[in-house]
């Protein structure tokens, strides 16, 4: 048991237990949610520090960070696939290091966004390299089985990440979370050097070419049904934005949570890993389609609702039912993530690697657009961020249907 890939048999004569490489690989691809969730604790310090006057412009910390994400992720494919792994794994920690010193020590806010989108161009690589890494190592049903314990991982790090904020603020000003980032890359890069063998030999290795980087990433975003998806992702991925960006400021000024802000936000980051979970079964006997299809039908009928419910109580909604609504919503969201991108790589098997460069940087763009846009509308309120949410819903709803629609008399014709 233990089947590897003749790459990573023929890269080295050693490579790390099973389930050292489980926990490494976890690592890796968690530093994009650290980044992103930890700091949501700090968001409100952090203004009154830098006397940021409007609210909404706290909403950059998280929006400034995917803008980073989304220009990182495009290059570390096409890296790794030139140069090996582990370069390209070094390259994204050393910049995430980086990003994380010039937000430490910022004397202005503004400074603070400029290492917030370092960052964000650190951690796309190795949330991009680590897949490789595993589909380099293993094949077919071990594959399949490291990146369940990876992902299981990967879906409890939203969920816990602002408790570890919160504990950083308890000794610590908001400047210690990012020296929390300085150590934890340092971890990482370390563990990854010592540990972690190349698993890309140099026969299997690409010539770096701006022609044939050029020529895949056209045929990407040339792709109809590549494209569709890539939109439906991104605005899905859009509506999550938008909550990130207000959460904190959410739960402080409507409901009045700032202490137990993290307790909260773990219950709905939660709900969406229970779905991503519950989707690796559902797939398999439904199909990507239909479940992609209910999810965003209920994901618009939870909004509408509960718009209704924030018109007939003027607003004021108990906790529990925000908490309810917003697991349902969420659950959807968990369902919409992986069938949305999967849809949009299916095409391309051909072009795999720069394929999910160009998906995953494409989608985070436009994610990062639509979110910060609903996020500048928050005004107090709920009704922003249901609006957004069944909004976005409906259009992605719309756009992907058609897309079906058209592949479907394609076929037929």
């Amino acid at each position: 048991m233990n089947p590897q890939s003749r790459a990573g048999a023929d890269a080295s004569a050693y490579k790390p237990a099973f389930a050292e490489f489980v926990a490494l690989l976890a690592l890796l691809m968690s530093m994009v949610a650290l980044a992103i969730d930890a700091v949501l604790p700090a968001m409100s310090i952090i203004g009154q520090d830098f006397s940021v006057v409007h609210a909404e412009d706290l909403q950059w910390i998280v929006g400034i960070l995917f803008a980073g994400l989304a220009f990182g992720q495009i290059l570390y494919g096409p890296l790794s696939d030139s140069f090996g792994r582990k370069p390209a794994i070094y390259l994204g920690l050393i910049i995430f290091l980086i990003g994380s010193l010039v937000s430490a020590f910022a004397q202005s806010y503004e400074m603070m966004l400029v290492g917030r989108f370092i960052q964000g161009i650190g951690a796309s690589g190795p949330k991009v390299v680590a897949v490789a890494l595993v589909r380099d190592r293993y094949e077919g049903r071990a594959m399949a089985r490291v990146m369940s314990f990876v992902m299981a991982v990967f879906i409890i790090m939203p969920a816990v990440a602002p408790s570890i904020g919160a504990g950083v603020l308890m000794i610590a000003d908001w400047r210690g979370i990012y020296e929390f980032f300085v150590l934890l890359s340092l971890i990482a890069l370390i563990w990854f050097a010592v540990r972690q063998p190349e698993t890309l030999v140099k026969e299997r290795r690409i010539p770096l070419s701006l022609g044939n980087v050029w020529h895949n990433t056209k045929e990407t975003m040339t792709h109809k049904v590549t494209l569709g998806y890539i939109v439906g992702a991104g605005l899905i991925f859009g509506a999550f934005v938008a909550y990130l960006s207000t959460a904190q400021l959410l739960f402080k000024e409507i409901f009045q949570i700032e202490k137990a802000f993290p307790l909260y936000f773990a219950v709905l980051a939660l709900s969406v890993g229970v779905a991503s979970f519950m989707n690796g079964r559902l797939v398999m006997r439904y199909g990507m389609k239909l479940l992609a299809n209910r999810a965003l039908i209920g994901m618009f009928t939870s909004s509408v609702v509960f718009l209704a419910l924030l018109v007939l109580l003027d607003g004021n909604v108990p906790i529990w039912l925000f908490m309810l609504f917003g697991a349902m919503i969420f659950a959807c969201i968990g369902l919409l993530f992986g069938n949305m991108n999967a849809l949009a790589m299916e095409p391309l098997g051909h072009i795999a690697g720069v394929a999910s460069s160009v998906i995953g940087s494409v989608t985070t763009f436009i994610s990062m657009v639509v979110g910060m846009a609903f996020g500048q509308t928050y005004n107090g309120t709920l009704y922003p961020l249901f609006i957004a949410f069944a909004v976005l819903s409906l259009v992605c709803w719309l756009v992907t249907r058609n897309i079906q629609h058209e592949a479907q008399a394609k076929a037929s014709a």
